[in-house]
């Protein structure tokens, strides 16, 4: 399932929003500039779960700072585009309700319950984390605690079988919460890595942004949301 629209207008202008979509790409592009000193590079500032605990050494710039880097570090041109189409679709709206600065210090807070949830369940992982999927993961719960009747136009395909349904967010969002969280227990069950992906990351920035928005934004979470009423979708 690919979202593309929802029927939720913006009620202003989102720049915390595009401004972290921004500084996104731009580290993406300095990533891509440093060749052969890439890895490096990941190694230094992604977050390492057995570096946190002790299992492996510590890097250069020590526990804290990882946790504040890699949320802003991505691993080729898919995985940067996928987040960041999904923060742009989604945290416009969250924004919208909770205003750009109080926006970007929970952006920031879901990133890091995100990576420390991966820490408590990868605790010797020697592989650096790195991107804005956890933080991300939280604007989405945000979203499910303030828009749960929006609906999301959302490109569907089963086999030969492909269509554009409207989805109401709890059914996306809660389908996607369910995907990562069996894929979490798989993984971990089999002690496997997930093919690459945090899945618990996910998990954890998840509930995070589920629960804080009730707090950040209880006032608003309570009032009517401008769903559009018509088949619109932008």
């Amino acid at each position: 399932m690919f979202p593309f629209r929802d029927n939720v207008p913006s009620r202003s202008v989102p720049l915390m929003t595009y401004a972290l979509i921004w500084i996104n790409v731009i580290v993406f592009v300095y990533e891509v500039s440093l060749g052969a000193d890439l890895n490096e590079f990941i190694r230094a500032f992604g977050l390492v779960p057995g570096a946190v605990t002790r299992a492996v050494p510590l890097g250069p710039f020590g526990v804290v700072l990882p946790f504040f880097t890699s949320m802003f570090l991505h691993g080729g041109w898919l995985h940067l585009l996928g987040n960041m189409w999904f923060l742009y679709l989604f945290g416009d709206n969250v924004e919208d309700r909770m205003g750009s600065l109080r926006f970007l210090w929970f952006y920031i807070v879901a990133g890091l319950a995100a990576g420390l949830t991966h820490v408590v369940f990868s605790p010797a992982s020697p592989v650096p984390t790195i991107g804005a999927s956890g933080a991300v993961a939280g604007v989405l719960g945000a979203y499910l605690v303030l828009y749960p009747r929006a609906k999301v136009a959302t490109l569907l395909w089963l086999g030969f079988f492909v269509d554009v349904v409207a989805l109401p967010a709890v059914t996306f969002l809660g389908y996607w919460f369910l995907l990562q969280l069996v894929a979490g227990l798989f993984f971990g069950v089999a002690g496997q890595t997930g093919g690459g992906v945090a899945w618990w990351a996910h998990v954890g920035g998840f509930v995070l942004g589920f629960v804080f928005a009730r707090f950040l934004c209880k006032q608003c979470a309570l009032e009517r949301h401008p769903v559009d009423p018509r088949p619109y979708f932008r």
